[in-house]
Order: C-alpha cells, then sequence, then structure tokens
C-alpha cells in the first residue's frame, strides 16, 4: 500500500538533479507509489495541538530543468501522513532545531525520518564525541586560550564553525600559521557558538570518504578527493567524487556506532573518514546517495524505503 511523504526541503527549484539526495529519496518513493507532498521549513507550523505544512503536492521526473511539478497551494495537518522527512540543509542553527521540536509533536506516529529528537542531540561534529578512540584529536571552544593551547600541543590543525556545513568557513593553520586570532576574532564577530579544531588528517589528501549507512549497516562509500591547492574535500567547493570500497578500519567503525544509530531512528546517516579516523557523523541531511548508486550500480534508496515501509507496517 502506497504511503503518504511529505518532504520538508529547500526549495526544490534549483536542485542539481543528478546529485541532489533529497531529489534521489522523492524519485524513489514516487516509484513505488507512494504519494509526495513538498514544503519548506518556513511553512512548518504549530498551531493548539496540531502540526501543519503548507505547500503543495509534488511529482518528480529526471528531466533537466523540467524535473518537477507542483499541485495545489494546500495546507496539511501532518498527523494524517505516514512519513515526514526531515531534508533541509543545515546550518544548524535554532530555525532548524525549532523545526525538530515541532516535528516531535507527531513522531512516531507519523513517522519523521530521521527521528527529530536524535537529529538535535547529536550535530554532526558533536555526536563523535561518544568515540573518542575512533575520532582525531579535536577541542571545542570559544576560549581563545584553549585554542591556542591545542594548536601548541598538535602543530597543524583545522579550524572550523561548530554548526557549519558544506566547508564553508573551514580554515587549515600550519605550525607557522599567525592567523589564529584574526580568525577567533573574525567568528566572535558572527555569533557566540564555539569552534571546533581538529588535528590535521594528511591523508586528506588522498580523499575524504564519505560512508552511507542504512538502519545502522555500512552499505558502501564514496572518496572525495580535494580540488588542487584545497584542504577542503566537500563537493560543494570543488571536490571530486571517486568509487571506493571499505577497509576493514571502515567496517570497524561502522560496527561501533552501527546499533547506535538504529536504536535512535537515523535510518539515513553518511560518516566522514579520513584516513581511518571518524570526523564526523552526519545525522542532518546527509548527501552521497547518488554518486555511490553510479559508482557501485546498486540502488540504495530502495534500501531506505524498505526499511521506512517495514517501520510503517
Amino acid at each position: 500500500m502506497g504511503l503518504k511523504v511529505a518532504i520538508q526541503m529547500d526549495p526544490i527549484d534549483n536542485i542539481n538533479i543528478n546529485a541532489d539526495s533529497s531529489f534521489r529519496i522523492a524519485e524513489e518513493a514516487q516509484a513505488r507509489g507512494h504519494e509526495l507532498f513538498f514544503y519548506t521549513p518556513d511553512s512548518l507550523s504549530y498551531e493548539e495541538g496540531e502540526v501543519y505544512a503548507a505547500g503543495w503536492p509534488l511529482t518528480v521526473r529526471r528531466v533537466q530543468d523540467n524535473h518537477y511539478t507542483l499541485g495545489d497551494w494546500q495546507r496539511i495537518n501532518l498527523a494524517d501522513w505516514d512519513v515526514v522527512w526531515l531534508r533541509q540543509d543545515p546550518p544548524f542553527d535554532m530555525g532548524y532545531i525549532t523545526t525538530t521540536h515541532i516535528l516531535d509533536r507527531i513522531h512516531p506516529d507519523t513517522l519523521v525520518v530521521n527521528d527529530p529528537t536524535w537529529v538535535r542531540n547529536w550535530p554532526e561534529k558533536l555526536k563523535v564525541l561518544d568515540y573518542p578512540d575512533l575520532t582525531p584529536p579535536t577541542a571545542i571552544a570559544r576560549n581563545l586560550s584553549t585554542l591556542k593551547s591545542f594548536k601548541d600541543r598538535h602543530g597543524d590543525v583545522i579550524l572550523k564553525p561548530l554548526y557549519g556545513n558544506g566547508g564553508a568557513g573551514v580554515f587549515r593553520l600550519t605550525p607557522d600559521d599567525r592567523n589564529l586570532n584574526s580568525l577567533h576574532e573574525l567568528f566572535a564577530g558572527i555569533n557566540r557558538e564555539p569552534l571546533i579544531m581538529q588535528k590535521f588528517l594528511p591523508d586528506v589528501a588522498k580523499g575524504d570518504k564519505r560512508i552511507i549507512l542504512i538502519d545502522g549497516e555500512a552499505v558502501g562509500a564514496i572518496n572525495r578527493v580535494p580540488a588542487l591547492g584545497e584542504t577542503r574535500s566537500n563537493m560543494h567547493v570543488g571536490g571530486r567524487p571517486e568509487k571506493v570500497g571499505l577497509t576493514e578500519r571502515d567496517r570497524e567503525i561502522c560496527d561501533r556506532i552501527g546499533a547506535d544509530l538504529k536504536n535512535h531512528g537515523q535510518v539515513f546517516v553518511g560518516i566522514d573518514v579520513i584516513g581511518g579516523w571518524m570526523t564526523e557523523i552526519n545525522v542532518t541531511s546527509p548527501t552521497g546517495l547518488q554518486e555511490l548508486e553510479r559508482f557501485d550500480d546498486v540502488n540504495v534508496t530502495k534500501k531506505i524505503w524498505e526499511v521506512i515501509e517495514a517501520k510503517r507496517a
């Protein structure tokens, strides 16, 4: 039986249909006979005990510049729907957090993917702190002296916003670099959040591996290789995806974290691994589905929907 599926995501107009994971999720849902509804996060609301979304019935197709059709605008009660996908991109700010609180009102009677409570409690760069033996040396602080002390110990480090995304605001500070004070002033002037600093991993030149887990099980990986002269491997900033397999160390990491993810309703997760060290656990809006499916010639998105359909059954 087809499910009624609402997708909370950023505007669908300008997405890359050959790379966007939300599009691939919608495409596979439609192929399986599920009904789609699209709305943006600002259209989500709570009113007198009910959770509403204002948006449009959605049809998708893999045709460049003609990839979707919207039905008539309407306001729906999400309690009447089977599944809600939480798929807007970070940054993980108070707006994002508020949507998880609102969606908590309907989950699990309406299945929210991923579970909004644990999306809220497990930001990408913080969940990894549960596994210090699997991660590179890390410091999280707003205090400049703490960051200086960490840099003095490790020499070559990466500095980035704690709740950023897509490689924005990521800096490598080598032992001779003198920009930490200035960068601290810059970030402090933008927000009140701490910064995260990690020991630089030279293996990033060989690639930053994105491993995809479905319901706690690793299903494959892609390697994201930085552009020449870049430290960042994010595809948003020119990183090149390439085919890669899972190593014994990758499987060790996934075996350690898999049950934790599954038991907390994280159906679709992407972790980042550099040189055998896990740097992030992405639960908010993971990417990489389409690249993995092309490289491995496997329908990974089908497996996601099989998990969801089993939960709804």
